[in-house]
């Protein structure tokens, strides 16, 4: 606005450069809203894929947990556990590793 004050082509020039740069100012807030809007719409498609995503993982993850961890009814706690190896039935011995007397 200095060229309303100073009429000068200089001041002239100024003026124009200054509404210049707040219009391409507006034009770029303009693309940033547009560009926002945009953000905001992948955003959202994405969030969509990744619960659809994140569903299928998850009942993956299920199934093989299943398949890796034995049923409880297979496996029986009241069940004796067979030992593995030889055992040979021995008699009755004292600490010391000498038949007892009787």
């Amino acid at each position: 606005m200095a060229a309303n004050v100073i009429n000068s082509p200089k001041a002239i020039q100024m003026s124009v450069f200054v509404i210049r740069a707040f219009v391409k100012m507006r034009a770029a807030l303009n693309e940033t809203v547009k560009m926002a809007e945009k953000l905001s719409a992948l955003e959202q498609e994405i969030k969509g894929r990744l619960d659809t995503h994140e569903k299928a993982i998850v009942d993956v993850l299920q199934q093989l947990m299943e398949i890796l961890n034995p049923d409880e009814i297979l496996i029986s706690d009241n069940e004796p556990k067979r030992e593995i190896g030889f055992h040979a039935k021995e008699e009755e011995t004292e600490k010391n590793g000498k038949p007892k007397k009787e």
